[in-house]
């Protein structure tokens, strides 16, 4: 029997003791409940606000989708082909600071939030430079990818038209880690549902108003991330963290690798929905569809940053419950989150299913887009129910450090299972998108098995050892 067995074993006796004597099965429930209580009022606080922000932030990006659609199906696809496969990789750089930010909170060492932060600003915007070439040859490399002409061109144009955004992300992401870790999210919220604000105001200007069409879509993403992101900034070194934030220093240039390796996994499984819309866009009529998986696509991705909430919550509440040594009280975060997430995906696929005719109309007025797209509802409802559950269990992985062994199931349950699968359904069946999105199915109910599975054998009390290792190891 480890120490942390042996301290834990007599607790546990004294505690079942007395509820026996207060009163037995009934002091039992009444314990869980308000435990349950307790922990949901703790994820609130932190999945709610985090919640604001991501929908918030993508919304940006939705808002210019739903903008575009209405200016013509072309315009629509070459927008979905920018953000999905050109923007799809910057994100998952940051996810190394949900890990080690939240295990050196839960471990009381401030002090290396603001070099984390650095290290990460660091890659993520390594990551952009060398990802700018990307930007500029769009074209050519949709071309090359046997993408349509009229679709690649247009996408080519849009994509160097919104580079300013890309080093955006690249500050933007490792900020939100690290507010998200110390739960200090309010102002963050309200800048990212100002900037939303100002986003929608800008659009309807230069995209409706001034008819610039996508160059003004571009240049109102560009401005509504741009102040968003300097917001931020001046917020995390204002002075508001003392502890956390004690300047620039030279250790921000320190294991750097390590961040590398902890992001590049997470990186890897948001390229997912980029190898989706590349294969679409070989299908007979590829404007039609790319146009509808790219409103199915935008719709559960929506949703997702509302279970997204979740997946912080879950994330934080774990690195802050294994930092001080607490194995049972994360795992009891991780029972109260997932059913909290469970039920807020039933009600969107209940929605979803309700209005199954009518969401397209949100991003096109085409009758053959909204038809096309309409026929992905059932493949998209079961989407949005297995996204639910996943984004937690993703949460509690981050929050352990296990990043490297989630992107190679995503490697395994996507690229070797999912889209092979879809590019069978899709092609060899002739069930063009339908197959496709199917394939994408299979890799999440793959990787939703496997996670669950990984959660339930996890072995609790060496996982209490490991963040502190982890922290060290950073430092």
């Amino acid at each position: 029997m480890d120490s942390t067995e042996a301290e834990e074993k007599p607790t546990e006796v004294k505690t079942f003791r007395m509820e026996r004597q207060s009163g037995g099965e009934p002091a039992v429930k009444q314990k869980i409940i308000r435990k349950s209580w307790e922990e949901s009022k703790k994820m609130w606080e932190i999945a709610g606000p985090a919640i604001l922000v991501s929908v918030s932030q993508f919304s940006i990006g939705f808002v210019t989708v739903a903008f575009a659609g209405h200016l013509g199906e072309l315009q629509l696809a070459a927008v979905t082909i920018t953000t999905n496969v050109i923007e799809g990789f910057v994100f998952g750089m940051g996810s190394a600071l949900e890990t080690l930010c939240g295990q050196a909170v839960g471990a009381g060492q401030h002090n290396m939030l603001g070099i984390y932060l650095q290290r990460s600003w660091i890659i993520a915007g390594i990551t952009a430079l060398s990802l700018t070439p990307c930007y500029l040859l769009a074209a050519p490399i949709l071309n090359l990818l046997r993408q349509d002409k009229d679709i690649a061109e247009l996408a080519g144009k849009y994509c160097r038209m919104v580079i300013p955004q890309f080093f955006a992300y690249a500050i933007n992401f490792p900020i939100q880690r690290f507010l998200q870790a110390q739960t200090k999210v309010w102002v963050m919220t309200v800048i990212s549902v100002v900037s939303l604000g100002c986003h929608v105001l800008l659009n309807w200007a230069l995209v409706t108003k001034l008819e610039l069409g996508l160059l003004g879509a571009a240049m109102a993403g560009n401005i509504s991330w741009w102040l968003q992101v300097i917001a931020m900034v001046i917020y995390v070194v204002s002075g508001v963290f003392p502890d956390s934030w004690t300047g620039l220093s030279l250790l921000a240039f320190k294991s750097l690798w390590g961040f590398v390796k902890l992001s590049l996994a997470s990186a890897l499984g948001d390229m997912v929905f980029s190898a989706i819309i590349l294969m679409v866009g070989y299908l007979k009529n590829p404007t039609l569809a790319v146009d509808s998986i790219s409103i199915c696509m935008n719709f559960q991705l929506w949703t997702s940053m509302v279970t997204l909430g979740f997946n912080v919550a879950a994330s934080v509440r774990v690195a802050n419950e294994l930092g001080p040594g607490r194995p049972k009280a994360a795992k009891f975060s991780i029972m109260v989150t997932a059913l909290t997430s469970l039920a807020v995906g039933i009600a969107f696929t209940a929605v979803l299913l309700a209005t199954k005719h009518d969401f397209p109309k949100l991003f096109s007025d085409k009758p053959p887009v909204i038809k096309a797209a309409s026929n992905l509802g059932y493949f998209l409802a079961a989407t949005i129910f297995l996204n639910s559950i996943l984004p937690v269990l993703h949460g509690v992985a981050v929050g352990e450090g296990w990043q490297a062994y989630v992107g190679l199931i995503n490697i395994v349950c996507y690229y070797i299972f999912g889209i092979p699968a879809g590019a069978l359904l899709g092609f060899k069946f002739n069930l063009r998108v339908q197959g496709i999105w199917s394939g994408m199915l299979v890799g999440t109910v793959l990787q939703t098995t496997i996670l669950l599975f990984l959660m339930l054998r996890a072995t609790w009390r060496k996982e209490v050892r490991c963040p502190t290792a982890t922290i060290m190891s950073f430092k």
